[in-house]
């Protein structure tokens, strides 16, 4: 089973209720764990290392929370992804840390390799704004049911 990580899940649902809040209204850690039932603590980590990317910013004080810092359609899914993941390894072949020793042999190499290119070339078409405004169904070519 291809599966994205717990925080890679956790993130994108979190970047769909800071965009809620954009341009200016920021969005406290609480209020996305009440909403998407996100336990704080692990939350934490997946907000900070987003900040640190410099895909979110962070407002201290009371009101305070966190902003997107740029446009919720400048910002994809694979953004998050790759952030919070690293780069994405359908297999263990193909993880730049590990390496193949079979690859000149390997009849699957190029397989795994170009699966991993189409989900990484689909992650990136859909922009946090299309979580926003419900458009994803449209964007896979499926229609909204009625």
């Amino acid at each position: 089973m291809i599966r994205l990580s717990t925080k890679s899940q956790y993130g994108v649902r979190a970047m769909y209720e800071i965009a809620c809040g954009y341009p200016d209204r920021p969005v406290s850690a609480p209020l996305i764990s009440e909403k998407q039932d996100v336990p704080v603590p692990f939350l934490e980590q997946i907000l900070t290392k987003l900040r640190k990317a410099g895909i979110i910013k962070s407002v201290k004080g009371p009101g305070g929370g966190y902003l997107l810092n740029g446009s919720p359609e400048s910002i994809t899914i694979w953004d998050i992804v790759e952030q919070l993941d690293g780069p994405m390894a359908i297999t263990s072949c193909l993880d730049p840390q590990k390496g193949c020793v079979r690859i000149d042999n390997c009849v699957t190499h190029l397989l795994w390799k170009s699966l991993g290119n189409h989900l990484k070339d689909f992650l990136s078409t859909i922009s946090v704004n299309d979580l926003v405004n419900g458009v994803i169904l449209e964007k896979i070519g499926l229609e909204k049911a009625g």
